[in-house]
């Protein structure tokens, strides 16, 4: 099943790449969509059969056997949540001795940077290059062709991987080398949880000064305080809604955060203090993993 050595040279033209795909939930099926939209023949790995209406609705086919979707595919995409799942589906499951040789495997799920790495140091005897390419957006942001990509790979990786990244990436920003990716945007994620955070005390300083919540979210939108949270918060009416609407996206990957800055032997600061505030904006399984409390243990 494997191809022959300097298929990145003999990548076709991006109406016939074909496309492997695992993943394809909330934040991977309109990438599927616009793959496919954008003339790539994609296959995705659906064991169960649930998605199989939708992913035929998109144009894409699918099996149950991920080393078939992997197989003689140019690029393969792993959009699934956690990086033990990464791990175990690349890993675990073999998908890196099925690739081709000169073809890429692109990873979207918000992880470690030393998972990146395993993959990197297993693909490169093959030819596989290995792209981590986190994203930041909701899937209404892929579905327009706007989601931006934390990418960190070699010149030769996002070479190979820029034609399926830009069916559905804008900006598409290549970091540094392998594993950079990661490292950008989790620091990204730190930031937004802290936003979150900041909103939430400055929302009590404002109820305390008899204001409507309502009214300073609209306030702070149009002057130097706007961001990407306050944005959302303002969409949603409230801190508290929007901090409950991304807590489990949040929760999880500030975990991350907490970890790898650990390995590395760095610490949050003041990152962390607006962490624990935000925690308490949480429900209790959305607070464990970002607080790193026990309280959900195997969640």
């Amino acid at each position: 099943m494997s191809g022959t050595a300097g298929r990145a040279a003999l990548i076709p033209p991006r109406e016939r790449t074909r496309v492997g795909f695992l993943g394809a939930g909330r934040i991977g099926l309109p990438m599927v969509s616009r793959l496919v939209g954008a003339g790539h023949r994609v296959q995705v790995c659906d064991r169960s059969g649930k998605a199989r209406t939708a992913l035929e609705k998109a144009g894409a086919g699918s099996s149950a056997d991920p080393a078939e979707v992997a197989a003689d595919a140019h690029a393969v995409v792993v959009c699934v949540r956690t990086d033990e799942q990464v791990r175990e589906a690349v890993l675990g499951g073999g998908l890196l001795d099925v690739m081709s040789s000169g073809s890429v495997l692109i990873v979207h799920t918000t992880g470690s940077p030393a998972t990146v790495a395993r993959l990197a140091e297993r693909a490169r005897p093959r030819g596989i290059e290995v792209v981590d390419a986190p994203v930041s957006g909701g899937p209404h942001d892929i579905t327009a062709g706007g989601v931006t990509l934390y990418c960190g790979a070699t010149a030769e990786g996002m070479e190979r991987a820029r034609c399926v990244l830009s069916s559905y990436g804008e900006p598409i920003l290549h970091c540094g080398p392998p594993g950079t990716g990661q490292l950008v945007k989790l620091v990204n994620n730190a930031v937004f949880a802290a936003n979150i955070a900041v909103l939430a005390t400055a929302v009590r300083l404002a109820r305390g000064l008899g204001l409507e919540e309502c009214s300073v979210l609209i306030g702070l939108g149009h002057g130097s305080a706007a961001s990407r949270a306050l944005s959302g918060a303002a969409a949603r009416g409230s801190v508290a809604a929007f901090a409950h609407g991304v807590g489990e996206f949040v929760g999880k990957d500030i975990a991350v955060v907490r970890d790898v800055a650990a390995e590395l032997g760095q610490e949050l600061g003041l990152l962390a203090d607006a962490h624990s505030v935000l925690g308490d904006l949480l429900t209790p399984e959305h607070r464990a993993p970002l607080t790193g409390s026990s309280a959900v243990a195997g969640s």
